[in-house]
């Protein structure tokens, strides 16, 4: 083949050559973008179905994230609170009164889950059902019970304000951070066990 020939044929192959290095790196970019928006793309809310186990047996994880109520309820200090005011923790809300022999069974078991996450952004929620004339009572568990503190709602407005109602008592309700109901227990459980703990990291880690 002569000289001009061998020009004349490399001058060919070589936007042939640039044409499939293009098609390759366009490839490979499609590759790259596809992995990096995986990456990035926002999970919706984790299941929570798995700690359905023994001390939570009887766990009510819903469909879909609940929306929480608006209710009012107060501090020792009779300062009002509502469930908005914690958005950006994760919250533990335990509805008991004294009254209730299951509820006093699990509020050490409660005290312990909030002392164990003391550093992170989870509030365990005990509000009380109970009477005024009732309040020394009450101050009393709690004050066993530390690092827990006293929140009251005499006239059950919270109980009869969620979607269901209350089933009875003790009930807790587990708020994400963005104020939603994730899950809920109807009766005592041992909120310090492992599968208690699990379900807090998991929203912890969202």
């Amino acid at each position: 083949m002569s000289e001009v020939q061998s020009e004349a044929a490399a001058k060919k192959r070589n936007p042939m050559r640039m044409a499939l290095g293009g098609v390759i790196l366009v490839g490979v970019a499609a590759v790259l973008y596809v992995i990096a928006a995986a990456s990035f793309k926002p999970h919706g809310p984790a299941d929570l179905r798995e700690f359905k186990k023994a001390s939570l047996e009887k766990l009510d994880v819903p469909a879909g994230p609940r929306a929480a109520p608006a209710t009012p309820f107060t501090g020792l200090d009779g300062k009002t609170a509502t469930l908005a005011d914690f958005k950006g923790r994760v919250v533990v809300m335990n509805l008991w009164a004294t009254w209730c022999a299951p509820c006093k069974a699990e509020m050490p078991t409660l005290a312990k889950l909030q002392a164990a996450y003391a550093t992170q952004p989870l509030t365990v929620l005990p509000i009380s059902v109970d009477r005024d004339s009732d309040l020394n009572l009450v101050t009393a568990e709690m004050a066993a019970n530390p690092p827990l503190k006293t929140y009251r709602d005499p006239s059950y407005r919270m109980s009869f304000a969620l979607d269901p109602k209350a089933g009875g008592f003790p009930t807790t309700v587990i708020y994400d951070k963005q104020g939603r109901e994730r899950a809920r227990m109807t009766g005592p459980a041992d909120w310090a066990s492992p599968e208690a703990k699990g379900l807090v990291e998991k929203l912890l880690a969202e």
